[in-house]
């Protein structure tokens, strides 16, 4: 009689081990799939409210590099005295404060772009000093002369990463 027991026993808590079991499973994909959701949802908010702030600053960071191209800028800033030392640190400062400016901009956008932003800016201020550095250029007009002449040449660092900036503007629709 005690065997029996047991056997009745058993034959009416297995199924409801079982039926616990699958509860349980589905109950914790049932969680599991809420949470998802919902970190989806948020996601999705989030990136709803980040994408005008990283637009933005993508378009600060395009105008940084227009304003830095060296033909813009020697356009833009022509020179006060014919001493092309005065010159050359006056467009490196406006380059300077220009991209201190905009030095926020980095945290909506990625660190490859800030990089490349950060080479144009220091590539041009190179071209700058270096062409400023040949001796032949008596003053601030043959410098400024002389830069634009070698942009004929070759493309700008400005250029270069605004082809960049575009490219990934480019790559956040497909987000």
């Amino acid at each position: 009689m005690n065997a029996d027991k047991i056997i009745e026993l058993a034959f009416y808590t297995l199924p409801a081990l079982i039926t616990g079991g699958v509860a349980y499973y589905f109950f914790n994909m049932h969680t599991s799939n809420e949470e998802g959701r919902r970190r989806y949802l948020i996601h999705k908010e989030a990136q709803k409210n980040a994408l005008p702030l990283r637009l933005q600053a993508y378009e600060r960071l395009t105008l940084f590099l227009e304003r830095t191209n060296p033909a813009k800028l020697l356009i833009r800033i022509t020179p006060q005295s014919s001493n092309k030392h005065d010159y050359e640190e006056y467009l490196i400062s406006q380059i300077e404060v220009e991209y201190e400016h905009n030095l926020s901009q980095q945290i909506y956008i990625s660190s490859e772009s800030w990089d490349i932003v950060t080479t144009a800016k220091n590539a041009t201020i190179q071209m700058i000093r270096k062409t400023s550095s040949d001796s032949t250029i008596a003053t601030a007009q043959d410098l400024r002369e002389t830069i634009l002449k070698n942009l004929f040449d070759k493309q700008s660092p400005s250029s270069v990463g605004i082809a960049h900036l575009k490219n990934e503007v480019s790559g956040l629709w497909s987000e």
